[in-house]
């Protein structure tokens, strides 16, 4: 249940952002943070998330996280600009900080090696659940309500997922795991937020702009300074040692590459479909539907699969499909109708499937019972730093080649100005002018833009292929779930989390 919120608050918003960009206004940039406002204290926040339940109780936390969750989602549907509906998002990703590593963080405390794969395709399901209900759901509210329904769509299944975790989960908790360090938060958050603002403001205000040079700048520095303060703690919030565990380590990789492809992918599909191919929100959230479909049908096949052949021949080879994929929609052209799309989107949800479900399980498999929220933590923070610079990369890739090509001839100078924003603008700018040749160019210059930037993802998810089928350790071969990395009195799987939530109880 918790998941699900999660599932279908991502898809949702990026059924929206078309919508939104009409009724409120927002350019291109301001879209990337409302997306990103929420990924980035969602990844920055993770570390002392997953430590806080640690230490005062997993199910405590992921229903703290609920609640602010519904607190932002409240603010949501009252807001009319698009500066309010980032400082919303911004809410709501301090909530989905508590949820998602809580939420995973219960799997290795409570199953076993053999549960805990089906436990893992339990939560995956859920979320590739939440995410073809939530362009269908969304799709209708925006058809027939305003865009702010969209957020009431939350407070139903926040209220389900809090009564579902105070009355079936058990309390776990490790009161051993260190203090939330408050400088080393501060310094994820402003080190992340710098990196994300010169990302994505690069491409309109020149790479060599002040502001630009700065946050990129300030970023690094930030985030050495969190790297150095945390290697130096007897007990650090960033728990590192857990990367020289080898299985964690490459598992964590194409979890974070997997995540990076597919958050930017759900940043300019939608636009695409809506925008270019002329479809509202409802035809727009059900022509996603192959991208889920794939997602469903590996969650429940990549079990099985890895039993038999391994993780590391399931993974690469779901890379090397995701990478086909992508180069495959590389190849889009104006011209082409939605089938060319179907097909390309259907083989990504399969790669993607099958490369995220056993990364997902081998790496929480890896993790010490102890430290599965601090593990989980890492491991999400990991995940949403990657969609965050997904979205911010990618999104601003295809900013600046639209920008670049966007043929705004005969066109007026504010409102070439506005035409400029973004392919939502530029259809309506040339709708109100009368100028089919700049709605043509606007259509061109956005898959143009969208063809390169599925472009890079099909040469990293390749490069990613090669090496986990060489780096990747195989499940089969009985590599010991944490081995390069401390484990508690040799404990895993249930017994681990048993007498982790017995020493809690008796703390």
């Amino acid at each position: 249940m918790s998941v699900l919120v999660l599932g279908f608050d991502l898809t949702i918003l990026n059924v929206a952002l078309p919508t939104m960009a009409a009724d409120i206004g927002a350019d291109t940039g301001e879209l990337q943070w409302i997306v990103d406002s929420y990924a980035v204290v969602f990844a920055a926040c993770m570390l002392p998330a997953g430590l806080l339940g640690d230490r005062f109780g997993r199910r405590r936390m992921l229903v703290a996280g609920l609640l602010i969750f519904l607190a932002g989602s409240l603010m949501g549907p009252f807001v009319s600009s698009p500066e309010a509906v980032i400082v919303a998002r911004t809410v709501m990703g301090l909530g989905g900080a508590l949820i998602m590593p809580l939420a995973l963080s219960v799997i290795p405390t409570l199953f076993d090696d053999d549960e805990r794969t089906k436990a893992v395709g339990a939560v995956t399901a859920g979320m590739a659940v939440g995410m073809p209900a939530g362009p269908l759901l969304g799709g209708w509210l925006l058809d027939h309500f305003w865009w702010g329904s969209i957020f009431l769509l939350n407070i139903p299944l926040v209220a389900l997922g809090i009564a579902a975790a105070l009355l079936l989960i058990p309390e776990t908790r490790d009161p051993s795991v260190p203090r939330v360090d408050p400088v080393s938060t501060v310094l994820s958050v402003l080190g992340l937020g710098g990196l994300v603002l010169g990302v994505i403001e690069g491409p309109t205000r020149g790479w060599d702009d002040p502001l630009v040079v700065g946050s990129l700048a300030g970023s690094a520095v930030l985030l050495c300074w969190l790297l150095l303060r945390e290697r130096r703690a007897v007990r650090p919030m960033l728990d590192l040692e857990l990367l020289r565990n080898r299985a964690f380590r490459w598992n964590a990789v194409v979890a974070v590459l997997a995540t990076f492809v597919m958050a930017g992918l759900l940043f300019v599909l939608p636009q695409y479909l809506q925008a270019v191919l002329d479809n509202d929100p409802f035809g727009t959230g059900l022509r996603l539907m192959p991208l889920m479909a794939g997602l469903l049908v590996t969650a429940r096949a990549a079990p099985p699969l890895m039993a038999r052949f391994g993780s590391r021949i399931v993974v690469s080879t779901g890379m090397a499909v995701f990478a086909f994929a992508m180069l495959l929609g590389s190849r889009t052209d104006v011209s082409d109708g939605y089938g060319f799309t179907a097909v390309w989107l259907t083989v990504t949800g399969f790669g993607l499937g099958f490369a995220l479900v056993p990364t997902m399980d081998a790496a929480l498999g890896a993790l010490p019972a102890s430290r599965a929220g601090s593990g989980t933590g890492l491991l999400t923070t990991l995940r949403q730093v990657g969609g965050a610079i997904g979205v911010a990369l990618l999104g601003s890739l295809l900013n600046g080649v639209f920008t670049d090509r966007l043929d705004t001839d005969g066109v007026p100078g504010a409102a070439a100005e506005k035409a400029r924003e973004s392919v939502v603008a530029a259809q309506a700018v040339a709708e109100r002018l009368g100028a089919p040749h700049l709605a043509e160019s606007a259509d061109s210059a956005y898959v143009h833009g969208m063809g390169l930037a599925l472009l890079v993802c099909g040469i990293a998810a390749l490069l990613t292929a090669i090496v986990t089928a060489v780096r990747l350790p195989d499940g089969r071969q009985g590599e010991k779930p944490g081995s390069g990395a401390p484990r508690e009195e040799g404990k895993t799987g249930r017994g681990a989390g048993i007498a982790s939530a017995k020493g809690g109880a008796g703390q």
